[in-house]
């Protein structure tokens, strides 16, 4: 598992998205998964953004592409996406965006600008710091977390001191 942050550095985006279309192919097939049309398009459509998107904001990308206007269509697209690692979350933005690992098992750390929004995905270890000290020292047994820190990319920093 990489432990480099993606999402702020320059990169192959055509391979980038490639690489995650077919890792979601190979899975699903593994898994015997519908990787049906509107899923496939959704998570082309965070691939390409490369940024975190609203559910509304999906909805309008697939009913521009002809996959229908009713919010269940993006919603399960989504929850597919998320259920089988291929997308995650960001709580704090209220959007989804494409894992930078799919198909690994990790725990992903996610660094937030407040400027531009854009996010970057990094490994975290939850259960061997003070989170997993504390877990551990009650009984409890973590089975997910998510871990969200807000900044500055460093797109953006010249920004902030003006």
């Amino acid at each position: 598992m990489p432990s480099d942050p993606v999402g702020f550095e320059k990169h192959d985006h055509g391979a980038c998205i490639s690489e995650a279309m077919a890792t979601a192919e190979a899975h699903c097939r593994a898994k015997g998964l519908r990787f049906t049309p509107v899923r496939r398009k959704a998570l082309g459509l965070l691939l390409q953004a490369h940024r975190a998107i609203g559910a509304y904001e999906m909805l309008d990308r697939l009913r521009d592409a002809g996959f229908g206007s009713q919010p269940p269509v993006a919603y399960r697209a989504l929850d597919f996406l998320v259920a089988n690692g291929f997308a995650h979350k960001i709580e704090r933005l209220n959007a989804f965006i494409a894992c930078a690992h799919p198909g690994a098992s990790h725990s992903p750390a996610f660094m937030i600008c407040r400027i531009c929004e854009s996010v970057a995905e990094a490994h975290s270890s939850p259960a061997r710091g003070a989170l997993g000290e504390a877990a551990r020292a009650t009984g409890f047994r973590i089975e997910q977390t998510v871990v969200e820190a807000e900044g500055i990319c460093p797109a953006c920093v010249d920004k902030a001191d003006t």
